[in-house]
Parts: structure tokens; C-alpha cells; sequence
């Protein structure tokens, strides 16, 4: 069968489940645990012929010969027996449980899976199918789904740019359902001819995660094992710890990541009287330049320590990361003189599926120590001002990118043109600063722009309505979160 066939096939499936109950993000999760029996049976088979260690009275087939009732607790006992086991097996199946209470159309799913020969698909053909139910299940906003969600386009332009080079590690401590691998993974693959030493590596020795949300965590699992990444039998390359408690146990050649938004960190705990209550969380790490509870901030010094001396990164960060006094100063000073903190992308917003998000990518490389500040200049490229984007008319393309990715210019980042010109061209998206200008910034602040915002003097040349209506509404969501995080901090204190 074609791609789109298989695809069409596979989607077929999402409207009729949701018509009794059953979201995006459901579907996805039983597709997982189907999938994952389906391809390990295929694996037991000529001319394979691997043990897999599946109890037989659990395995596909035992799915295939039940239907009506009798499936269905067949099924359900089958993921609570599954949950049990040990490696990526106990893995996959932790916490599992049967959301498609439907018989008939559990038996339709299974049917349909049964059906097709999936270790013999490209890892395009069912990348495709993954990723295209990730991101319905990221647009499912009201489950809360597009919160690890990054757009697929973003994630492309920054492996773009950071360059991956086969037999090198690749790190993300909040890696989410595995994107930012995936696009690793594929840029190595098309730009090099890989000899069998390599493949190897790149399949079982070079991605390594944190994912403490069970659920997302299960997807990366089998999103990366669709795409032909880890073995079935093999270690677990993604860990359920939160990366922020402890140094990482390795360091890696490359870290690329979008660490979950929301300002802090913070743990629940029942009171005296049995109430719950929420406590900031803050991280005394020895490799950590600040103490603090802005959970971005910390992700920025963890991501650091991640890092070989020669090793690259490129994360996601929201603007008080750039701006933020205290803690966020002394982390940003630090940034500059141990790293080379050469560029900045600033995004626009409507991008995201979390509301009220202004995002940046920084780019930064790891060095040894050093008297001098290693940063001689940093370079920032406004891809916000007087862009507008909505996620469903006007979502983010790879194409939008693509100045950005030549004027970045990954060849040589120390031959670098600039577009901002004073008289010429003030409008230019691209800029540089010096590492004196930037230290005599208030707070030593990198949230620096400079185009003229045209919406705030041209009445004439307003945005579409859709998207002041969603600015509005992501202002409102973020001053909300903000009320929020005082009313807990006050309510902490009492």
C-alpha cells in the first residue's frame, strides 16, 4: 500500500473513537501498545526469529483470535500483565490501561493493525502516521496535549543550523515525544553516506532523554522504536528521573531542547489538616551558577553542565530568561563568559499550543576555562516583529525559516553579514552586538529589539482579527498563570 493509503487507513479510525469518547491522544496511546505487540510478533517471525520474552497467552496473537467482550478483557487484563515485565517491554506498557471500551471498534483497530506488514514500511510511512496523530493529539488543546508539542518546522530549522555529525551523542532533558531526536536523526541519515559502524551508533548509541510524564514518555519510546531507533531488547535511553535534581551521569556532543513551560518548579504536599498545597521547588546543584525556581533558568544551567567542552546547544527559552533580574543575571553573565552565546532567534508569537508563550531559541557552544569571556558577539534575528502566525491559517513553515538558516550560516559562523543596516536598512532581521554592549544592558539583558513594530502606528495595516483575538486571549492566559503563581505563593507562606 502507498503511504497516504496507510495513513488514511490508520486516521480512518480518529472520528467514529471520538464519537464515543475516545480523543486523539487516546488513540495514539492504544496505538502504541498495538503497534508495539504487532511489530514484536512480525520480529518472531522468519527471517527475523528474535525472542522477544512476551508471554504467549499475551501476545498479538492472542489479541487476533478473540472478539465482543471476551476481547475486551482479554485486552485489558493483557496491559496490566504487560505493565509488569521488565526492560523497554514494562516500559511501553507502565501505567497502561484499555480507553477503547468499545468492543467492536477495538476489534475494527486490531483488525486493521493485523492487517499490514510494518516492519517492512520505510520509517517515513509510520513516522508519518505518528507524527500526524501527535500533532492532532497537539491541537486537542483541551486535553492539554500541545503543552510538549513543539512545531516540527522550528525543531527542523534548529538541526539545520546545530548540524549533527554521525558517531556524536545527542542529548534533551525534557524530550517530550522524541521530535528533536527525530529530526536529528533524519538530518544525519540525508547528509551522509553512513557505513555500518555508524548506523549502529546512530540507532543504539546516540540519543539519550529525561521524560517524567509516563504518558508522553511512552509515546517518545515507541515514536523513536517506529522510526528504527533502539531495540526492542535493548537499554532504555530514556529516562523517567527529572533531569534537574542531579548532574547528568554523562555529557554529551550536542543538547537540543524545549524545556517545558510554566515559570517554576514546584512539588504538591498534603498539609496538617489533609489539604493539598504547591511548594517551590529549588535546585542546590554545585555545578549550578544560581539558586532559583524559575524552571527555564534551570534547564539553561542543566543544559550547560550537559555539554562536553566541545559540545554544542540549542534550546527554546521564553523571554524572561532573557530579561529576568537576579538569578536570571548572574545565569546570562555566566552564559557569556564560559560559552559562546553567538546567536538568538527571536519567535514569534501563535506558534505554540500553550497560550500566552514569547519564545527564543539561543545557540550557544560549550568551552574550557578561560579568563576572557569566550562570547565577542552575539547575534539575533528578529523573526517576531510584524510577523504574524496562527496554528491553523497561518501555521509555521520550514520555508519561514529559511533566511534565518542562511544568515546563521552554519558553515562558518565567524563569516557572518549582517542585513540591520542604520541608514539603509533598519528594518534588517539581523544583528549583532558586541559582548561590551551587551554587559552594559540593564540586568545584562538580551531581549533586545530594534525593527519598528508598524501595527502600533499604522492603524491601516492591523493583523487579521483571528490573531489579535488569539493575542488577547494568550495575554489573558498569561496574566492569568501569573495570578495564579502569586495566589500559591501567598497561600504557601500562610
Amino acid at each position: 500500500m502507498t503511504t497516504s493509503s496507510v495513513v488514511s487507513k490508520v486516521w480512518s479510525f480518529c472520528n467514529p473513537l471520538r464519537d464515543v469518547g475516545v480523543s486523539y491522544g487516546d488513540y495514539l496511546e492504544q496505538l502504541t501498545y498495538l503497534l508495539f505487540l504487532k511489530m514484536a510478533d512480525e520480529y518472531s517471525k522468519p527471517p527475523y526469529n528474535r525472542p522477544l520474552n512476551i508471554p504467549k497467552e499475551y501476545s498479538w496473537e492472542s489479541l487476533t483470535s478473540k472478539s465482543g467482550a471476551e476481547l475486551e478483557e482479554h485486552y485489558s487484563n493483557l496491559l496490566r500483565k504487560l505493565s509488569s515485565e521488565k526492560g523497554i517491554l514494562g516500559q511501553i506498557f507502565t501505567k497502561s490501561q484499555n480507553k477503547i471500551q468499545d468492543p467492536a471498534m477495538l476489534y475494527k483497530v486490531i483488525d486493521m493493525i493485523n492487517g499490514e506488514k510494518w516492519l517492512v514500511m520505510e520509517a517515513d510511512v509510520k513516522g508519518d502516521i505518528y507524527e500526524g496523530l501527535l500533532e492532532k493529539n497537539a491541537e486537542d488543546v483541551k486535553s492539554g496535549a500541545g503543552q510538549y508539542f513543539t512545531p516540527r518546522a522550528l525543531i527542523r530549522a534548529m538541526v539545520e543550523c546545530v548540524q549533527p555529525q554521525p558517531m556524536k551523542t545527542i542529548a534533551d532533558p525534557a524530550c517530550g515525544t522524541g521530535g528533536f531526536f527525530l529530526a536529528a536523526y533524519d538530518y544525519i541519515v540525508r547528509e551522509n553516506k553512513l557505513d555500518k559502524e555508524q548506523n549502529k551508533f546512530l540507532k543504539e548509541s546516540t540519543f539519550f532523554g529525561n521524560e517524567i510524564v509516563p504518558g508522553t514518555r511512552r509515546l517518545a519510546l515507541m515514536n523513536l522504536f517506529l522510526h528504527n531507533i533502539g531495540k526492542l531488547d535493548g537499554d532504555n535511553y530514556i529516562s523517567p528521573n527529572d533531569a534537574l535534581i542531579a548532574d547528568s551521569p554523562d555529557t554529551y556532543d550536542y543538547v537540543l531542547a524545549n524545556p517545558p513551560f510554566g515559570k517554576k518548579s514546584s512539588q504538591t504536599f498534603t498539609n496538617e489538616e489533609g489539604e493539598q498545597e504547591k511548594e517551590d521547588l529549588t535546585y542546590n546543584r554545585n555545578k549550578f551558577w544560581a539558586t532559583t525556581s524559575n524552571k527555564q533558568l534551570n534547564f539553561v544551567q542543566h543544559i550547560r553542565t550537559m555539554l562536553k567542552t566541545t559540545g554544542k546547544a540549542a534550546v527554546v527559552v521564553p523571554d524572561n530568561v532573557l530579561f529576568e533580574g537576579g538569578a536570571g543575571e548572574i545565569i546570562r553573565k555566566k552564559l557569556l563568559e564560559t560559552t559562546n552565546l553567538h546567536t538568538i532567534l527571536r519567535l514569534p508569537t501563535g506558534i505554540f499550543y500553550a497560550h500566552g508563550v514569547k519564545a527564543n531559541v539561543i545557540f550557544f557552544d560549550n568551552k574550557e576555562a578561560s579568563k576572557e569571556p569566550w562570547t565577542k558577539e552575539v547575534w539575533i534575528y528578529d523573526y517576531r516583529t510584524n510577523i504574524h502566525h496562527t496554528l491553523k491559517k497561518n501555521p509555521l513553515k520550514f520555508e519561514d525559516l529559511l533566511d534565518f538558516i542562511k544568515c546563521y550560516n552554519s558553515a562558518n559562523i565567524n563569516k557572518r553579514k549582517e542585513t540591520y543596516k542604520v541608514d539603509k536598512n533598519p528594518e534588517g532581521k539581523w544583528r549583532k552586538y558586541s559582548y561590551d554592549e551587551i554587559i552594559a544592558h540593564d540586568k545584562t539583558s538580551l531581549d533586545i529589539t530594534w525593527i519598528k513594530d508598524k501595527s502600533l502606528a499604522d492603524l491601516d495595516n492591523l493583523p487579521d482579527p483571528d490573531f489579535i483575538a488569539s493575542e488577547i486571549i494568550e495575554n489573558v492566559e498569561s496574566a492569568l498563570e501569573s495570578f495564579r503563581e502569586i495566589i500559591n505563593s501567598i497561600n504557601c507562606k500562610k
